[in-house]
């Protein structure tokens, strides 16, 4: 493949259906969004490879949803990993790139040997979805199970929403001839619609209760799923990450026997929605003491954004709920009570 179309399968994630099997996907490739992420950030690389899962978890999971504002995946435990987050904004108009931001908290003195995954400890594994103002958030959580991230957003879309998937990801640092070192994802998303709903007095034979592809489906469909499982069982971490594989021959390699079908890929790219007025709006909930704690010596109060690392700094005068209102209630512009 040339470098013109390597490029041009950068930081994309394309839809496909199999005719075949009445199953539909993507196929993400995230490039400059990654390592603008991870760049941002001195992750150690057990955290930086869970980072960049999630992200390519919401790269694939986002385009799937009517999604009018905001998709967030959140993981949190109680071991060293305590916090992994993502948002994927919905683009602005039809034909602008969707945008990516992602961050992670962690304990680095308990950061030991075992698996990045292993480290989280207990906790859940949450999908979050806001459309926007007037509308009510909706959440869905499972707990963290399976050994890997991908395995409880398989977890979550078996249980909640009744619709067997299957991920495959792949993940590292690249270098292309020529280029510096930079990280590379790659992954493909398989979905399918169960033929009806499955029975709920069958409680299913997942593991542990969980449900899984085999108590939702049956007949064809359940054999269309397992021959679709065992076709993307063959592919190679190099074949997911690119670049010299393009998605659509990934496709044909993998599925040509299952009639694939492309449709318009979406373009993603790294964007973050923190301003120096959501920031203030954030630190209007406390009070004139609590804003007198957080003020530095120099007489600011400073807060850096988790996803993005912009720097904010203001007048403690024009912050809190007491600086916000008169006596008689009035709301006060933060730019008449910072001249003051």
């Amino acid at each position: 493949m040339s470098k013109i179309n390597q490029i041009a399968w950068d930081d994309t994630v394309l839809p496909f259906q199999l005719d075949r099997s009445n199953i539909r996907g993507r196929v993400a490739r995230l490039d400059g969004v990654l390592d603008h992420i991870l760049s941002r950030h001195d992750y150690p690389p057990l955290v930086s490879a869970l980072v960049a899962e999630l992200a390519l978890l919401t790269a694939l999971i986002g385009p799937t949803i009517k999604l009018r504002w905001k998709l967030s995946l959140q993981v949190r435990g109680n071991g060293a990993i305590r916090t992994i987050a993502t948002d994927f904004y919905a683009p602005a108009a039809e034909g602008e790139p969707a945008r990516i931001r992602a961050w992670a908290s962690f304990d680095a003195d308990r950061l030991d040997d075992r698996e990045a995954f292993d480290q989280i400890g207990e906790g859940y594994f949450a999908i979050l979805i806001d459309q926007g103002a007037g509308t009510q958030p909706y959440q869905g959580i499972t707990p963290l199970a399976g050994g890997s991230l991908s395995a409880c957003a398989q977890s979550y879309f078996a249980q909640s929403e009744q619709l067997p998937t299957r991920f495959s990801l792949a993940h590292g640092r690249s270098q292309l001839s020529g280029e510096p070192e930079h990280w590379r994802a790659g992954g493909v998303m398989l979905q399918t619609l169960p033929a009806m709903p499955m029975d709920a007095a069958d409680g299913g034979s997942g593991e542990g209760g969980l449900i899984e592809a085999a108590d939702i489906l049956q007949g064809g469909e359940s054999e269309d799923w397992n021959r679709a499982n065992m076709l993307l069982d063959t592919v190679e971490t190099l074949e997911l990450i690119g670049p010299r594989v393009g998605p659509t021959d990934l496709l044909l390699r993998l599925f040509h026997e299952e009639s694939p079908r492309v449709f318009d890929t979406q373009r993603v790219e790294f964007g973050c929605s923190c301003t120096s007025d959501r920031v203030r709006d954030t630190l209007a909930i406390y009070s004139a003491k609590d804003i007198g704690h957080m003020t530095t010596d120099d007489g600011k109060v400073t807060a850096d954004c988790q996803f993005c690392g912009a720097h904010y700094e203001f007048d403690p005068n024009s912050l809190g709920f007491e600086a916000t209102v008169d006596p008689e209630g009035n709301p006060i512009d933060p730019e008449d009570k910072a001249a003051e």
